[in-house]
């Protein structure tokens, strides 16, 4: 396995459980479902072999709709990152049922869409951030930079746990801010062991992104965690808000061009097969 693509969705509008997706000015380009189908061509055309699909709903239903994509996309999809309320009573219940099926990686709360932004540390939630750890999955921190206090909390209370920050926390790329984001990714980076997508930064950028514009904030996530804790993913269709499949390929490519074969495979695929187990 040489390219893996760690982070994209699937969606049917009919099933109701979208609830951000609108159909807003915003967000009109990707109103709309998309399939499996719809992406296979943009995997040859970049030659990307496996796959990790990530919820973009907040039901446990849309997580078991996503293991049957991924049961039925022959050995496409190696990896789901599903979702739990974590601070449910019975989140451990489902995670033990849920866990019963291999292609089940890792959860991923919404944690970006949370009035508290400090909901993580909540006591209820962490017997079941432990249970991750036994059950063999991992966690995807969906965040902002607004989160990220709290989520060095939170891993330092669970050192153990295999966790990546997605989309390298959502830095405000179109408004060219830099703190506090930059310090508390340096500092998650020095004093854990979590790992970081690239991913998602073209649209964080906007419609008018560049590649010079991207390349101090992947830079920056390079000298924090090294080439050996990111990783690659196209956060296809949410990436057609700013570029197509690619573009955002072609772009990486570019970004990561100054690195060695070595450590552009290990980004661009080794390092989401080792953390994700595919």
């Amino acid at each position: 396995m040489r390219r893996v693509d760690a982070h994209h969705h699937v969606w049917k509008l009919n099933r109701g459980d979208y609830g951000w997706l609108q159909p807003t000015r915003e967000l009109s380009k990707i109103y709309r479902d998309f399939a499996l189908g719809d992406l296979r061509p943009l995997l040859g055309e970049a030659g990307i072999e496996a796959t990790v699909l990530v919820q973009a709903a907040p039901t446990v239903a849309e997580t078991r709709y996503l293991l049957e994509t991924a049961r039925a996309s022959r050995g496409l999809v190696r990896g789901v990152v599903g979702w739990v309320d974590l601070g449910a009573s019975d989140a451990i219940a489902l995670l033990s049922d849920l866990a019963t099926d291999p292609l089940l990686k890792s959860v991923r709360p919404m944690l970006q869409d949370l009035d508290d932004s400090r909901w993580i540390l909540r006591p209820e939630v962490q017997a079941a951030l432990f249970a991750l750890l036994g059950l063999g999955l991992r966690f995807d921190a969906l965040v902002k930079p607004r989160e990220l206090g709290a989520l060095r909390t939170m891993l330092e209370k669970h050192p153990d746990l295999a966790v990546v920050i997605d989309h390298c926390a959502k830095p405000d790329i179109r408004s060219r801010a830099w703190q506090p984001w930059a310090d508390e990714i340096a500092v998650i980076a020095a004093q854990t062991t979590a790992c970081c997508k690239l991913s998602g930064l073209v649209t964080e950028a906007g419609s008018d992104w560049s590649i010079e514009a991207l390349r101090p904030y992947v830079e920056h996530v390079l000298d924090c965690f090294g080439t050996h804790r990111v990783m690659w993913g196209s956060d296809w269709p949410v990436v057609t808000l700013a570029a197509t499949y690619a573009d955002w390929d072609s772009a990486s490519r570019a970004l990561l061009s100054g690195l060695s074969r070595d450590e552009q495979d290990a980004i661009l695929g080794g390092n989401a097969q080792r953390f994700y187990a595919l």
